[in-house]
């Protein structure tokens, strides 16, 4: 059992992600987290040393390999395509091994979703084949496919999807991995750097299109000891991590409380959790919530104290650019939750489980 604090239990999963679809687009660690949360959907156990190693497998936890895998010709070049798939009676996760954030294939992803089922919840993280292994002056062209990636995202999607952007985690000093061909052995030392430099540009644009954003990089900088020793991935309690962090984002943005009746996280897996009715999730029998199931996320706002602004001389940026937090980013709700940032501009989220809208607008200017 996975018994480590701020924790997200089985049954919450299953009780959030009720008659939704999921999609997690990247790479190898993408990969995990789409196994980690097929795992939580199904019970509380982590996943073992062998299922975080194993690629392009048949079956993974009454999952199914739709494409590539070992379907194809297992390999580690750029062209390498792994799709896979869990369904259950109220759950559909699917994930797309990407190693490129826009190419043909991406284009490819998208029309799936401009002509089938529009996923509620897409994750995606695209950063390190990206910048190693198709050009070596990676900045111009990363962030030009950034642009059209985001782009055709807002022209399919619904405003009610939700878009998850992943922050690249740290790389260690010394990495060994598939994608590392001996071609680009001598940019190992300066990779970890690169990756800083491309998480930048990506929290930078997907908050400029009003995408989430989850920075898996600052969780995670003093967590290195749950990294592995190829210093790129990362072991089972870290995805399980990984997969709270996610799981408290979407019920923020849903405006659904994960945390107990006292508002903190559950510390144990075993302390027991607040019984919900299932039936409360079901938009067929029960299309409005029951009270007693879940409360309203977000309270109204209380007036700032206005800041004390300091004038301070014109320092050089550091690294060749500004890197300050905008002054327009604000938490989803009042009591500020430390793992969700969101902007200024609306955005109209889908909030299956709160309360209806008044017919007559709030004092404090918003809904949720």
């Amino acid at each position: 059992m996975c018994l480590h604090r701020e924790t997200v239990s089985h049954r919450e999963a299953r009780l959030l992600l009720h008659n939704k679809f999921v999609v997690v687009l990247g790479d190898s660690i993408q990969r995990s987290v789409y196994k980690d949360l097929v795992m939580l959907l199904q019970k509380d156990n982590c996943l073992t040393l062998k299922q975080l190693k194993s690629k392009g497998e048949m079956s993974f936890e009454l999952d199914c390999l739709v494409e590539g895998g070992c379907l194809s010709q297992m390999n580690n070049g750029t062209d390498y395509r792994e799709v896979r798939q869990y369904q259950s009676d109220h759950h559909l996760v699917r994930f797309y091994f990407v190693t490129r954030i826009f190419s043909r294939y991406m284009q490819s992803i998208i029309e799936d979703f401009r002509r089938g089922l529009k996923p509620d919840v897409l994750i995606v993280n695209s950063c390190i084949w990206d910048i190693s292994r198709y050009n070596p002056k990676w900045t111009a062209d990363y962030k030009e496919n950034l642009k059209r990636f985001f782009d055709e995202l807002k022209m399919v999607l619904p405003e009610e999807s939700l878009v998850i952007w992943n922050l690249t985690m740290p790389l260690g000093k010394r990495i060994k991995g598939g994608f590392l061909v001996p071609e680009i052995v001598h940019k190992v030392p300066q990779l970890r750097y690169d990756v800083i430099e491309a998480n930048f540009y990506g929290w930078t644009l997907a908050d400029a299109y009003e995408m989430d954003v989850l920075d898996l990089h600052f969780q995670f900088r003093f967590s290195l000891q749950h990294r592995t020793t190829d210093g790129i991935h990362w072991n089972a309690i870290a995805h399980r991590r990984i997969t709270a962090l996610l799981l408290q984002h979407i019920a923020q943005a849903w405006g659904v409380m994960l945390a107990a009746e006292d508002g903190h996280q559950t510390a144990a897996a075993d302390d027991g959790y607040r019984e919900i009715r299932t039936d409360s999730l079901s938009f067929q029998k029960n299309p409005e919530p029951l009270a007693e199931n879940f409360r309203p996320a977000v309270r109204p706002r209380r007036p700032r104290p206005l800041r004390k602004h300091r004038h301070n001389p014109y320092e050089p940026p550091r690294y060749g650019f500004d890197y300050m937090r905008p002054p327009y980013s604000e938490p989803y709700e009042d009591h500020r939750h430390e793992f969700v940032m969101r902007t200024r501009h609306s955005r109209p989220h889908y909030a299956p489980y709160t309360h209806p809208r008044p017919a007559h607008p709030p004092f404090h200017g918003y809904y949720y």
